[in-house]
């Protein structure tokens, strides 16, 4: 064995070696930046330093009520500041926050509760009777911490201390905990579990910490950005948003509830630059009154992700002076681990080729080590023609440790030494990968494959359609055949017939490829706001459709 000169003698130590963790950045925003803005809800304003000494303050007070490093510490809260230190202040004593879906029911919460094995849970009285509702099912509860938010008065405190009571317990001097390995969890992350319960996604240090830089890279954010929290920091812990911004020093607009009124009013009153959301979020805004879209005379970033956004709902965002990127990722990924990367020579090109553009999922982000579009089967990647069909792979830092407590699930995901995503998408001569579905949402017609994604996109082009989700209805002739749900726009004409909009897609796409049925009516979502494919499935093949 050959050994470098360059490895000989030349160890890690203390002065050249340290862990990567996502901590470093308050403490470096505090010691800097003391005096400017950290978050903001309402007319409460604390600055980094501020932040900074309450997060101590939490930690220690979390020590002394026995939380050691490794327990799981909870937080069942909307985008409030308290969430936000909790991001800092959990980790710095060692403990793994588990922020949990404020969607979610009581049986799912408790299954939480219990799976993670959580020694505290922080929470906001506005959940206070699902959090009853969980104990009920529980033998063993979490010490309880009530956040009391001077702008919410709905609900009922139930916890054993509220949560500045509690941080009066800690000490602002207290020295954060030192992680020693960056491979050690951090966060505990549930997925969605539309059809059984959810699995905990662990994420580590090193792997929160370098999606937190490529966060701003990809996004080129700069300095001291104002981020409103329009994305749940429960959702891959806000995609790791919160240790971005406090490593660019940035300023936290806290949103308890997305409504477009107050998104806009935000955006103007804060001159917030960056927010993030799903494409159900854009179409909101693309629907609000121009009323309130009027006045905003500043650079406004959105950042998207979740099920494909139409082209036409990322036109719409940008036809209000917004800049949309398009991202990709999964709760195993810590969120954003692809970007639509732009390139300056497709500015010229037209509004909705643009906006086509930007609809791909791009390719990986900075922090991302591998990516790929390969056969499920033999692992060998697809041809780069825009066609061939197969599953998106991941690889490097930015995939989890791994499934809490469920290694034969952890096995099967990263077999082959890729992380299996599930999602199916074409490989450009570019580069950049296109989703085409989900594995189980393509529809395959007559021996022909059609993306459910694809026929969405042009249901979207509709002026009267808000929401659209294509399923896959059996079909004696054909085995299957597009089945369409969508929901109108408020005040849209219900006149609009069936037939009507078949013949739409049938004028933009071959008509194979277009829905045999269409059925009108509001669309069932999980807590995170998906479409619930699987139910659409039952009544598209077993109950009858129900028009409005």
């Amino acid at each position: 064995m050959i050994t470098s000169a360059f490895e000989t003698d030349l160890d890690k130590n203390l002065a050249n070696y340290s862990a990567l963790t996502p901590i470093t950045f308050i403490e470096r925003a505090a010691s800097v930046y003391p005096e400017r803005t950290a978050t903001v809800h309402g007319d409460i304003r604390r600055s980094w330093a501020e932040t900074y000494n309450r997060c101590k303050k939490l930690a220690s007070a979390l020590k002394q009520k026995g939380v050691n490093p490794g327990d799981a510490v909870s937080i069942l809260a909307p985008n409030l500041a308290e969430h936000f230190e909790a991001h800092f202040a959990v980790p710095m004593c060692g403990a793994v926050l588990n922020s949990i879906n404020i969607r979610l029911d009581s049986e799912a919460v408790a299954f939480i509760l219990q799976h993670a094995e959580s020694k505290v849970l922080i929470t906001d009285r506005e959940f206070s009777s699902v959090v009853k509702g969980a104990f009920e099912l529980m033998d063993e509860k979490p010490f309880i911490i009530d956040i009391d938010d001077p702008y919410w008065t709905e609900g009922e405190f139930i916890g054993d201390i509220k949560y500045d009571d509690f941080l009066k317990q800690g000490d602002e001097n207290f020295t954060p905990h030192h992680v020693n390995d960056e491979w050690n969890a951090i966060t505990l992350n549930y997925t969605s579990g539309t059809t059984g319960n959810p699995k905990g996604v662990v994420y580590h240090h090193r792997g929160a910490y370098l999606n937190a830089i490529s966060n701003s890279i990809s996004w080129g954010m700069g300095q001291h950005p104002v981020y409103l929290w329009t994305l749940p920091m429960f959702h891959c812990n806000g995609w790791c948003f919160p240790w971005t911004i406090a490593a660019m020093a940035g300023v936290n607009v806290c949103l308890r509830h997305v409504r477009a009124d107050h998104i806009f009013n935000a955006i103007k009153e804060e001159k917030v630059g960056f927010f993030c959301g799903a494409p159900i979020v854009l179409n909101m805004l693309n629907s609000a009154d121009d009323e309130l879209k009027a006045g905003i005379e500043h650079q406004v970033n959105v950042m998207t992700a979740g099920a494909a956004p139409p082209a036409a709902v990322i036109a719409g965002m940008e036809a209000l002076g917004f800049s949309v990127t398009h991202v990709y990722g999964l709760t195993e990924t810590y969120g954003p681990s692809v970007v639509c990367a732009w390139h300056d020579e497709w500015n010229d090109k037209t509004a909705d080729e643009k906006a086509r553009l930007k609809s791909r999922q791009g390719v990986r982000a900075p922090m991302l080590d591998g990516l790929m579009v390969a056969d499920p089967t033999t692992m060998e990647p697809v041809p780069q023609d825009g066609e061939t069909m197969g599953e998106i792979f991941m690889q490097g830092n930015l995939v989890m440790k791994g499934y809490l407590k469920n290694p034969e699930t952890t096995e099967k995901a990263f077999e082959g030494g890729w992380f299996h995503s599930g999602d199916l998408a074409v490989w450009h001569a570019d580069g950049y990968i296109e989703i085409k579905d989900r594995s189980k949402d393509i529809i395959i017609s007559g021996g022909e494959n059609i993306s459910s994604i694809e026929v969405e996109d042009v249901l979207y082009r509709h002026p009267f359609i808000q929401e659209a989700a294509v399923v896959a209805k059996n079909n004696e002739k054909w085995g299957e055949t597009p089945c369409a749900f969508v929901a109108l726009k408020e005040g849209a004409d219900c006149g609009i017939t069936e037939k009507e909009l078949i013949d739409f897609c049938r004028e933009h796409m071959a008509h194979f490829k277009a829905p045999k049925d269409i059925v009108f009516g509001p669309l069932p979502k999980t807590s995170t706001g998906k479409i619930q494919k699987f139910l659409l499935r039952d009544r598209a093949n077993g109950t009858k459709p129900q028009k409005s």
